[in-house]
Parts: C-alpha cells; sequence; structure tokens
C-alpha cells in the first residue's frame, strides 16, 4: 500500500518559514528612510540637546546672560538644528531595522567646549526608539 505524503507532513516548518518571510519582507518595505529620521531628529532628539544645553551645567554663565531663553531659542532652531544631527548620524541599515547613531559637538565655541551629545535610536516597524542619548561635559581648564 503506497501512502502519499503531502507538502505539509514532508515539510512541517513550511508555514512558518512562510510567515517570517512575509513578515520580514513586511518589515522590510516600512524600515525607516533617513528623512523619516529627519523629523524625529526635529522632535525628540532637539528636545534632548535642548534640555541638556539649557539645563543646569550646560551653557557657561556668559552665554545664559546673553540668551535669556534658550529653549525658545533652540525649538525656533529646531529644523536646522535636526539637519546637523543628520549629518552627523550614521545608519546601519539591517534591512528589518536601523541603527542610528548620532554624535556632535565637542568643539571650541568661543573658548567655550560644546558639550558632545550622543545618541542610538533603533528604527523598526515605523517606529523610533531611542536606546541611549548622553551628553559629555569637558571641564574647563
Amino acid at each position: 500500500m503506497l501512502r502519499r505524503l503531502n507538502a505539509s507532513t514532508r515539510f512541517p516548518w513550511a508555514p512558518g518559514l512562510i510567515v517570517l518571510a512575509l513578515a520580514s519582507g513586511g518589515l522590510a518595505l516600512i524600515n525607516p528612510s533617513t528623512d523619516d529620521f529627519r523629523g524625529f531628529a526635529g522632535d525628540r532628539l532637539v528636545e534632548e540637546i535642548g534640555r541638556e544645553l539649557c539645563g543646569e551645567g550646560g551653557l557657561p554663565m556668559l552665554m545664559r546672560l546673553a540668551i535669556h531663553n534658550c529653549a525658545d531659542l533652540v525649538q525656533a532652531q529646531r529644523e536646522a538644528l535636526a539637519a546637523v544631527v543628520v549629518s552627523h548620524t550614521r545608519r546601519r541599515n539591517y534591512g528589518v531595522f536601523s541603527v542610528f547613531d548620532s554624535e556632535l559637538g565637542g568643539h571650541l565655541l568661543l573658548g567655550w567646549q560644546v558639550p558632545r551629545f550622543r545618541s542610538t535610536v533603533v528604527a523598526v516597524a515605523g517606529q523610533f526608539v531611542l536606546i541611549r542619548a548622553a551628553t559629555e561635559r569637558f571641564e574647563s581648564p
């Protein structure tokens, strides 16, 4: 007696593989781009930068005297700051998700060492998740 094997008997893992392939393809299609990251940088990362710069110990005393409302100034420059963040960001694209590593600052400005800002953002399924945001402050000589 011959027994006929159907595909699900011979390849029990096939439906799972098909679902995995479809899910991966869907994630790859909606993997956020660098342009999408620009919008995220203009919102969330500029907010982080503003908090660090305008908070206690962010700007030197002379600059605080010259800049009356630091938070408003940062928000007014949101688009320009987002462009700066994007230009200092490296994207690693893994197909179904991307990792955006940003690093800016650390240079001298009018004799003041600008704090270095670093962030890591994971982009998956059309969403951005801020994994790390840190500021490195430099001691005055």
